[in-house]
């Protein structure tokens, strides 16, 4: 089998060897190339014709974002952001994600040979997810989408349902679409989302910006209320508990299941415990298969279960283990999924 081609785009000559070692140790990588700087990449990408790009964002000659917009509109391609774990690093990757950036990876800010030896397996499974992706050509000119109107509802005792919903891989962008259509009316909607701890804020925040729902990163023990979305905070698992005849968020630091934690099984079991037929549970976009079992469970205590199909994901990973589970009652493209939650939910008016 041959093996996946990667450029390395980034201005430090050391990360550019790291990521060559880090990308070499893996049997069916390999680096075929190491650019300094977009405006070098572009004629290697030429030459090479790589499966997968790595790109720093800050760089000389050419910013990492500029080179990306570009890019996705003359030749789309699985690209990996590669940022530091600052404020200003989290904005610009949200803004690369939206650009048709495939994933990031987090470069430490101290100790980054280390670091970045530390995530050479999470590195290789995401070049490897990035090199199966759907990329989708962004359309030219520089106005910005319109943004999607939310679906018109009524509804009635919406305190006792809510929509869990669990994604990984291209799911900040799903996310989006998702939330932007469900009205402030809406049932509360909890999420779990892998993403590293210092970016789950400030994407909570950039949704909130967007939605008619007010989103939020959850917090430990506060009540789950209608027209609020709550996004897993990136050091914990978001479970959901009950107390009286209301819902409660409740964080939890406990071992990573599936290798992650956040994990979106431990979010789908306490839902299918706790919330049983007043849930409704949705599993979109993502490499692996976190959120599957816990979604059969869900259905299996009597809640409506929907699926993301393969069309609309970028890596169809965690919905395809969800339906081969027998876990998916439903199996909708990304922009049918709000409005058949509304529909399930029968309160859409």
């Amino acid at each position: 089998m041959a093996k996946i081609k990667v450029l390395i785009i980034d201005d430090s000559a050391l990360i550019r060897s790291l990521m060559r070692e880090i990308v070499n140790s893996q049997p069916d990588l390999e680096v075929v190339g190491l650019a300094p700087d977009p405006i070098t990449a572009r004629d290697m990408i030429k030459q090479l014709n790589p499966d997968v790009l790595t790109l720093d964002v800050e760089m000389p000659r050419m910013n990492g974002l500029d080179f990306l917009e570009k890019l996705m509109r003359l030749r789309p391609m699985p690209v990996l952001m590669v940022s530091t774990l600052t404020e200003r690093g989290n904005e610009v990757t949200l803004k690369a994600l939206e650009l048709g950036a495939v994933d990031f990876i987090t470069k430490p800010n101290i100790g980054v040979s280390d670091g970045l030896i530390e995530l050479g397996n999470e590195i290789g499974d995401k070049i490897r997810a990035a090199a199966r992706a759907r990329i989708r050509r962004h359309a030219l000119g520089t106005a910005p989408p319109e943004r999607p109107q939310p679906l018109a509802g009524h509804f009635l005792n919406t305190t006792e349902k809510i929509v869990f919903v669990g994604s990984s891989t291209g799911g900040t962008e799903a996310l989006k679409e998702f939330l932007t259509r469900m009205p402030a009316t809406s049932p509360a909607v909890m999420v779990t989302q892998h993403m590293p701890e210092t970016f789950t804020k400030s994407f909570a925040q950039r949704l909130d910006g967007l939605s008619a729902m007010t989103v939020k990163e959850a917090e430990h023990n506060e009540r789950v209320v209608p027209g609020h979305a709550y996004i897993a905070p990136g050091h914990s698992h978001l479970l959901v508990r009950k107390s009286g005849a209301y819902y409660y968020t409740e964080l939890s630091k406990a071992e990573p299941v599936n290798r992650h934690r956040p994990s979106v099984d431990v979010l789908f079991n306490s839902a299918a415990q706790v919330a049983g037929s007043n849930a409704l549970g949705v599993i979109m976009t993502g490499m692996g298969k976190d959120g599957a079992q816990g979604l059969l469970t869900m259905r299996q205590s009597g809640a409506y279960t929907i699926a993301q199909d393969e069309a609309s994901c970028v890596v169809f990973g965690m919905p395809k283990a969800a339906i081969e589970l027998g876990a998916a009652a439903e199996v909708c493209s990304l922009n049918d999924i709000a409005g058949r939650v509304l529909d399930r939910l029968g309160r859409r008016g």
